[in-house]
């Protein structure tokens, strides 16, 4: 018997320990992505206790100093004090990696883009996909460790076949939806330790157990760069000129008022257009920068069945060649819906909702749900509507 043949038969015969290796904890290196948040303190603080070799990590996002002046943002420098207090309890390093530069072109320009463009984009999205999960991920490698968790709420499961992309058990406060662009390659490396909790209340109480000092921190609610959830301006700030006003029109292109800049306004808004008593009440249905104008219509104008997406992510067992069934989550705050799932190759794809979907935006996140199951299937990005539901 050779000695990789004698490892092997080792490794099969030593129990997995709780993060899904065959050796000990203590010979388990796990880099933890720390926000300064209640969570992702929780995740450091329990896998230190339990014997793990962690490593904490911080980012800093954007300007420290401006950030310090925000309160509930996550990655700001109040945030990247609280990470350090938790290492320091915990007893175990820690690091504030300057990852400024690598957010504003991987995060901050699209966002503003994508608004200019008249879609709604979903930055955090982004940032897991290409900072958290992409480079921050790779950091994590080069300090040799074994796996990166973090403070997410999703569940991350032995499949039959691969690892598998789970909903958290307590769905209100399950994250899927913004972790649907996580890969393959990635989720292989990744760890959710709170996933299979049933409620914030449990990770608190785990925070007060540890003696965490962010026991109590209020959660994070708007965009960590957007003070406020002040959108327009900070894409003033970024794009000058980026309101500039236009006219409202409805959907025969006939003027009804004017508006302050495209980027003012959403799809499926009805309040602040300033065109009340005409009537009907009337919703955005469409942006169109080109032209500046922001186009207006009855409820019933905003509804669809077909939802073009594309840079789909398939995290399925089986590659995406043919028509599915699934559900589908259109917008964060909406349960998932039935639909059926038509692949159209170069990462592109047409979902076809069983019931109409009121306001689906461009920018916005699809994700792919399994049928009677809390899997995550993957997901793209809506693209522009091609058809109303009749």
């Amino acid at each position: 018997m050779t000695i990789t043949t004698a490892a092997r038969a080792s490794a099969r015969n030593t129990p997995l320990n709780s993060l899904g290796f065959p050796k000990p904890p203590s010979q388990t290196r796990v880099v933890v992505a720390m926000s300064g948040g209640v969570d992702s303190s929780v995740v450091a603080a329990q896998l230190k206790s339990e014997g793990y070799d962690v490593v904490g990590v911080t980012l800093q996002l954007y300007d420290h100093g401006a950030a310090l002046a925000k309160k509930g943002a996550c990655c700001a420098g109040q945030d990247i004090h609280d990470a350090r207090r938790v290492a320091e309890r915990m007893g175990f390093p820690h690091y504030v990696l300057d990852y400024e530069n690598k957010f504003r072109e991987s995060v901050i320009d699209e966002f503003a883009d994508a608004y200019l463009a008249g879609a709604t984009p979903v930055p955090c999205i982004r940032c897991n996909e290409r900072v958290k999960f992409r480079d921050l991920l790779q950091t994590a490698r080069d300090l040799d460790a074994d796996c990166m968790a973090t403070g997410h709420y999703i569940q991350r499961k032995s499949g039959a076949a691969k690892a598998e992309l789970h909903m958290a058990a307590d769905e209100n406060r399950d994250q899927s939806y913004f972790l649907f662009s996580t890969t393959q390659e990635q989720l292989d490396f990744l760890r959710f330790p709170l996933g299979h909790l049933e409620s914030k209340a449990e990770t608190r109480a785990l925070a007060e157990e540890y003696g965490l000092s962010v026991a109590d921190k209020p959660d994070s609610q708007d965009i960590c760069f957007v003070p406020n959830g002040n959108y327009a301006a900070v894409i003033e700030k970024l794009r000058p000129g980026a309101s500039d006003p236009g006219d409202i029109v409805d959907l025969d292109g006939n003027v009804l008022g004017q508006h302050r800049g495209v980027i003012h306004y959403t799809i499926g808004q009805r309040r602040g257009l300033g065109i009340g008593g005409l009537g009907d009440p009337l919703y955005v249905v469409r942006l169109d920068p080109d032209s500046r104008h922001v186009v207006v219509g009855p409820k019933t104008a905003l509804a669809t069945t077909t939802v073009p997406v594309s840079e789909v992510n398939w995290l399925g067992d089986t590659p995406l060649d043919a028509e599915i069934s699934c559900l589908v989550r259109i917008r964060s705050t909406r349960p998932p819906k039935p639909a059926l799932l038509r692949p159209l190759g170069n990462g592109r794809a047409e979902v076809e909702l069983l019931e109409a979907e009121e306001g689906v935006s461009p920018g916005q996140a699809c994700v792919f749900y399994e049928e009677h199951s809390t899997r995550v299937l993957g997901g793209g990005w809506i693209t522009l509507r091609r058809r109303r539901a009749a």
